[in-house]
């Protein structure tokens, strides 16, 4: 969760000062439900994320270097500086790509749990998605086929309030998005998502029930995006007090909390620990300035099939 912090307050910082291009979206204050679901699956599991992805990408591992490159559009980044902010991926992790279009996530993972079933391999496939992707009709038909072929599929809905720019409890009559799963016969829980310890014991769960052959999850970890839909945007459309509130419910602060009380950890010790974790982007900023920019020939690179 500190190297996710670190990484997401950088890129925010970098993006206004126009040093990454394209569009960027961070997901800050999400960071526990990136980290708890993470942690929870093995090695070999698939995920897809959204547009709002560089959380997950570190939580399965994404190396800081090559996805801070990436986004600076460089030749050494993960995908050869092409994919930026919102097509990050790294099939070697598991990781089948960030998404520029809302609800894409949901079917690729299906697929990914689809090949998993039918090759015996084990593995769990996991789409991130934010609460507005359900009302996409990507989501109903991505969720249909998983229940209906028993796929080992988690599905971890971000529920952060809003669906860009709009209240996403003012889209729908049953704005749970666990009550709306129950006309597809799967198992469905929310979880509170700023609390890391939670989203980790029932991911763990849900992947194994994913794992046993026991069909599709849905996970709905109820969060809040600290920043705008992208970054610039100003938010009109929030009420005044909310950001405070969710800001005392802070996910790294909620953890040192509990470490803290529990003794397994001093706040000292927490405190170096974020400082590392800055210290780790930082040099991979400096890296990612000093690198160049892909060759004009790179274009044409995987763009056709051999």
């Amino acid at each position: 969760m500190a190297l996710i912090r670190a990484f997401e307050t950088r890129v925010a910082e970098l993006y206004r000062d126009g040093e990454i291009p394209g569009f960027v979206h961070t997901s800050l204050g999400q960071e526990a439900v990136a980290a708890g679901v993470g942690e929870a699956l093995a090695e070999g599991d698939y995920i897809a994320t959204t547009h709002r992805g560089h959380g997950h990408c570190l939580a399965r591992g994404m190396e800081v270097d090559g996805m801070m490159a990436e986004l600076f559009a460089r030749g050494a980044g993960v995908c050869h500086g092409k994919g930026g902010s919102m097509h990050i991926a790294d099939p070697s992790r598991g990781v089948l790509g960030a998404n520029a279009i809302v609800g894409a996530s949901l079917p690729l993972a299906v697929g990914a749990g689809l090949s998993s079933k039918r090759l015996g391999q084990g593995r769990v496939a996991v789409a991130f998605f934010g609460e507005g992707a359900v009302n996409q009709g990507a989501f109903h038909e991505a969720v249909n086929l998983a229940a209906i072929w028993d796929l080992p599929v988690l599905l971890v809905c971000e529920n952060n309030l809003y669906a860009e720019f709009s209240d996403s409890r003012t889209l729908t009559r049953v704005p749970s998005v666990v009550d709306r799963c129950a006309a597809y016969g799967i198992e469905a829980e929310s979880v509170d998502g700023n609390d890391v310890a939670a989203v980790y014991q029932l991911t763990q769960r849900a992947a194994e029930r994913c794992r046993a052959g026991d069909g599709p999850f849905l996970i709905e970890a109820e969060t809040y995006r600290w920043h705008g839909h992208y970054e610039g945007d100003s938010q009109p459309y929030k009420p005044d007090d909310e950001a405070t509130s969710w800001r005392e419910r802070d996910p790294l602060e909620v953890s040192t909390a509990r470490l803290t009380a529990g003794g397994e950890a001093s706040a000292e010790e927490l405190a170096t620990l974020r400082e590392d974790a800055l210290a780790r982007v930082d040099a991979a900023i400096d890296r990612a300035r000093s690198l160049p920019s892909p060759d004009l020939e790179e274009a044409y690179a995987d763009v056709f099939g051999n």
